[in-house]
């Protein structure tokens, strides 16, 4: 997991070229051309769509998991609470291979809150909870990047 402000994206090449592609995009120009349309950067192996959402109650939302992708979630506007846990440690009760979805019930092991200005980079040992309100419902808007880092 990484989690840092979205000015030091570019702090955390290196790890992977996908990765480096879609951090090099977490400018406020790109991020403003982002609709509801999946815009591709390498074809299905990078790619991002902006997603607009009414956050949710804890119970509501559950753990994600993927295995060939990564997601890199930046908030755009209002805040969520998103919790981080080993999908080892959680019991999966769906999963869509076809698109690279696991989805888990259990605790968390990290706790944190996505806001405007942050990006959060979840990697396939990070089953993710996202869409939490915090106190309250609220609408919000993020651009999440998916970024293939394993063929199979």
């Amino acid at each position: 997991m990484i989690y840092a402000k979205n000015s030091d994206a570019l702090s955390y090449r290196g790890i992977h070229p996908n990765l480096d592609l879609a951090l090099e995009h977490i400018q406020p120009e790109f991020l403003g051309r982002v609709g509801g349309q999946r815009v591709e950067l390498r074809g299905s192996d990078v790619y991002a769509t902006r997603f607009t959402y009414e956050t949710v109650p804890e119970e509501e939302s559950f753990f994600e998991a993927h295995k060939k992708y990564l997601d890199i979630h930046i908030m755009v506007e209002g805040s969520e609470g998103v919790e981080i846990a080993p999908p080892a440690e959680l019991a999966e009760f769906d999963r869509v291979e076809a698109n690279d979805f696991y989805a888990y019930r259990g605790l968390a092991h990290h706790k944190l809150t996505l806001s405007p200005g942050e990006f959060l980079v979840v990697f396939p040992n990070d089953a993710h909870r996202i869409k939490m309100c915090l106190e309250q419902p609220e609408t919000v808007s993020k651009v999440v990047f998916k970024v293939r880092i394993y063929d199979d």
